[in-house]
């Protein structure tokens, strides 16, 4: 479990990060097999993560039809809200539920960690239910020194429902909410060497603008 401190300002927002990159990045998978859970030679290196990036002002109307085409129908019309403190039960069993059908291994989130995520004033959750579950959820920063920029920091969708557009659909709703808080552009980085993620971000028509290399430290957290 994630330990919980007074946090302000930067070192703060830093925290929130390394817990999201963390949780989301599987940073386990570049640990060596052993009793130890030795850091491999990759992540003493560090890790190269592509930083892309979509201005609002290409989200035009013609680039939402193309986009919401190429999802299922009832995938189209999932219910999107925001979520609560009483969605974090939920939430948690998305994302410990979303990973079952990968073979990547990952680290369980609990409702502390969840906590300190959803309390942020500049983070929102957003939930798709389809069918009457709730399917799946996007994570969303506010950042920038005016909260000029939206950060998709997080994603989790339960395995029935992956690869039928409904990552396509939360990434529509969180390109709403954003135009909606009058943002500039929207960010999001993916692994160098995850050629899934990156092909699907690359194909909603984001843009690369830079690189940047993780280390140890920046995926460790006390516990």
């Amino acid at each position: 479990m994630v330990e919980i401190r007074r946090k302000s300002g930067k070192e703060k927002l830093n925290f929130k990060k390394k817990i999201l990159r963390t949780l989301f990045i599987h940073v386990e998978k570049f640990r060596k097999e052993g009793k130890n859970g030795e850091l491999s030679q990759e992540l003493e290196e560090g890790l190269a993560y592509i930083q892309m990036r979509l201005p609002i002002k290409k989200i035009t109307k013609e680039y939402e039809q193309k986009v919401k085409a190429k999802v299922e129908h009832n995938i189209f019309n999932a219910k999107i809200r925001e979520a609560t403190e009483k969605d974090l039960e939920t939430i948690k069993n998305i994302y410990n539920k979303a990973w079952l059908t990968s073979n990547t291994p990952f680290r369980p989130i609990d409702i502390n960690t969840l906590k300190i995520i959803h309390e942020d004033p500049d983070t929102v959750i957003l939930i798709a239910r389809v069918y009457g579950i709730d399917a799946g959820f996007v994570i969303i920063d506010l950042e920038g020194e005016n909260k000029e920029y939206g950060v998709i920091a997080g994603l989790g969708i339960l395995p029935r429902f992956q690869r039928k557009g409904l990552g396509t659909v939360l990434g529509l709703a969180a390109w709403n909410y954003l135009k909606n808080k009058g943002i500039k552009e929207i960010r999001c980085e993916v692994y160098k060497e995850n050629k899934a993620s990156y092909n699907f971000i690359k194909g909603l028509q984001f843009e690369e603008f830079g690189e940047k290399v993780y280390k140890r430290e920046d995926f460790e957290f006390d516990e």
